[in-house]
């Protein structure tokens, strides 16, 4: 049985992970025969938005934190991470990923990526197992590995800011799957592109079809 590390950004799409994405990611590695562990930074997200009306709140929340909630409590640390134990690694999109993994929201192509993140897609591809990102994720692995091939939808000025870190950013649609040429990385655009939840269910399936084929 395959097993996929997910690491989720927080709870919810404004300032963490995106909980669709995230939940039909861990219902195609189920469907699939595999299985999953969530992981999670233990840090302070980077702000707080009311998700009814798009404005930031006065608090602190924990990424960890939040993202057990996703989990339903069996997370762990991101720093507990170890491609030993897995056969891939998966990361959902959603805001957070641009604002708690790294700071692309910000500093758009000159984001700095958290240490333990950075540190788990290193030893993943050091390992020679695959990696798969949807949505804005992509853009972490854009900017740790450079010269890639990948994917955050069809946006022209988000294709722009991708190919100034030196990577491709291949024009995608809903389904589609983007598999770089030199290392086992796969993309998909998931919520980049407008779209239901059964459009992301396809896509988040596809993502993980081909990912454990090469797992």
């Amino acid at each position: 049985m395959k097993k996929v590390a997910v690491v989720l950004s927080g709870c919810g799409v404004y300032d963490g992970a995106e909980i669709h994405e995230a939940v039909l990611t861990m219902l195609a590695i189920v469907k699939q025969g595999g299985e999953y562990q969530v992981f999670a930074p233990d840090i302070y997200q980077h702000h707080v938005i009311n998700h009814t009306n798009g404005e930031e709140m006065a608090e602190k929340r924990n990424v960890l934190i939040e993202a057990a909630r996703i989990a339903r409590g069996d997370i762990s640390d991101m720093k507990l991470y170890s491609p030993e134990s897995f056969d891939a690694l998966i990361f959902p999109g959603g805001f957070g990923a641009a604002k708690n993994l790294c700071n692309w929201a910000f500093k758009g192509p000159d984001c700095k990526v958290n240490d333990d993140v950075a540190k788990a897609i290193k030893s993943t591809l050091a390992a020679d197992k695959p990696i798969g990102a949807m949505c804005i994720a992509p853009v972490i692995l854009g900017k740790l590995l450079g010269d890639i091939e990948i994917t955050i939808g069809a946006d022209l000025a988000d294709a722009a800011m991708v190919e100034k870190m030196g990577s491709k950013h291949c024009s995608t649609g809903h389904g589609d799957v983007i598999r770089d040429s030199k290392y086992k990385i796969f993309t998909a655009p998931c919520y980049m592109l407008d779209g239901s939840i059964l459009d992301i269910a396809v896509g988040t399936e596809n993502l993980v079809r081909e990912m454990l084929k090469e797992a």
